[in-house]
């Protein structure tokens, strides 16, 4: 079972509390505690982030330039350690960083973050939040005797987004703050929160956890990261909670439908779907009728078609983890919304898995639907593969599950195929990951 979601987030301004662990109307004195980890800092606005990472890697702002660029980080091999014993341990406070994003008082900036129904686009968010978790552990990796990092850290796994008990105005400020929490050999855990104004004061919004991996200065093979000092009960509970995550993370894998047959339980719960399908007139195999306020599983896709241009492109040329993200989350929030029939509000995001990245130039192809659906919740689960403008061969590059809620009770779901099966014991999966699903009254969540 993994951990319970729609947490309720106990941070105030200049704190961090565990993301984890701590559920929604919780009264433990002892689990809502928050933890001091960092000094005072002032935050940087949200548009110098972008900029810092190119500084730290080198990258050109020019396409054409690119290539050369890439030429000079293979002279950075020579900083690479051969073993993490030989890095510096650094603290969770020297990765601390804050992000402003001025809506309120930088009102130019709000067309970007602005969707038709004044509120703040989720899918912006998610950008911001790619590319902070990507800066985070490039200062935890700081090397001071270097001119650019020979790292090149990219995302590896979302592995968790949840929303706190908080609107989000597209006329106040909004500030990001996140840290490494945990680190292993190669791979390191980013906690990332989102705080909004609100009567001059940050209250908390949004709850992430990102997992990144360190490469060599070529992106071709993987590298040290420094290893990760603990100086208080607080930050060792914090560390802790990283190592859990990484347990629930394997045991979910080998869980996964792909590898093992569904459970008993599972296995009893689609087949009484397909007898609630068959047609009592005819009493045959082959003869299926929908239940009453149902919809075919294969009735509920849409699909999608992006060219990835050179402006989508991160630092290192490969098309930038945020945008993919965005896409996949417009078109999930537009599956729902055709699904349900009203406004859908995401909940949860979790398990987006790069498995492979996408390069400048590909075909990028979207497939969302949805495979799961109870009460006003609706689970979608978004495929991504590409392909070369040469060759039609299409490659898986990520999956993307989203947890959305609609403003009224929306239709069941029902597979036909076995491959369709499958899909929705896999929505159900996610879905139930949320250990007590509460009812959140719209204005608490964001929009795309």
């Amino acid at each position: 079972m993994r951990r319970a979601a729609l947490r309720l987030c106990t941070l105030s301004k200049g704190l961090l509390a565990p993301s984890r662990g701590l559920t929604q109307g919780s009264q433990n004195p002892e689990k809502q505690r928050v933890f001091h980890i960092h000094e005072a800092c002032s935050p940087i606005h949200v548009n110098h982030v972008r900029d810092k990472l190119r500084e730290i890697v080198g990258a050109s702002t020019n396409w054409r330039d690119h290539m050369k660029a890439m030429e000079e980080r293979k002279l950075l091999h020579s900083f690479l350690a051969t073993s993490q014993k030989g890095l510096p341990p650094r603290r969770m406070k020297d990765s601390y960083i804050e992000v402003l994003l001025p809506l309120g008082s930088q009102p130019e900036l709000r067309e970007k973050y602005l969707t038709v129904q004044n509120t703040v686009r989720f899918g912006r968010i998610l950008e911001d939040l790619d590319s902070l978790g990507v800066l985070i552990c490039y200062m935890h990796n700081k090397i001071h005797s270097a001119k650019m990092s020979p790292l090149s850290i990219v995302t590896a796994l979302v592995d968790r987004i949840d929303m706190c008990k908080k609107s989000l105005s597209p006329e106040q400020d909004i500030k990001f703050s996140g840290h490494v929490s945990w680190v292993g050999k190669t791979s390191m855990e980013v906690k990332m929160h989102m705080f909004q104004l609100h009567d001059n004061e940050f209250s908390p919004v949004l709850d992430a956890t990102f997992v990144m991996v360190a490469r060599d200065s070529e992106n071709k093979g993987p590298a040290f990261v420094n290893p990760l000092t603990l100086e208080s009960p607080e930050e060792e509970e914090i560390f802790r909670q990283g190592e859990l995550n990484k347990g629930t993370r394997v045991a979910f894998t080998s869980m996964s439908l792909l590898k093992m047959a569904p459970t008993a339980e599972e296995r009893a719960t689609i087949h009484e779907m397909f007898l609630n399908t068959l047609d009592p007139k005819t009493i045959s195999f082959r003869s299926r009728v929908l239940p009453p306020n149902a919809v075919w599983m294969e009735n509920s896709k849409l699909k999608s078609l992006d060219i990835c241009h050179p402006q989508e492109r991160n630092i290192f040329n490969r098309i930038f983890g945020g945008f993919l993200m965005r896409r996949a989350y417009e078109l999930g929030w537009a599956t729902a919304c055709n699904f349900g029939g009203s406004r859908p509000f995401i909940v949860t995001v979790d398990d987006i898995m790069f498995q492979k990245p996408v390069e400048v130039g590909s075909l990028l192809f979207l497939s969302s639907q949805v495979c799961f659906t109870q009460g006003n919740y609706i689970q979608v689960r978004v495929h991504s593969e590409v392909a070369s403008l040469q060759d039609k061969e299409h490659m898986t590059t990520n999956v993307f599950h989203f947890t959305f809620m609609s403003e009224k009770e929306v239709p069941l779901v029902f597979p036909r195929t076995y491959g369709e099966s499958m899909l929705y014991l896999d929505g159900q999966r996610h879905f139930t990951s949320m250990s007590a699903p509460v009812t959140l009254k719209k204005d608490y969540l964001i929009e795309p």
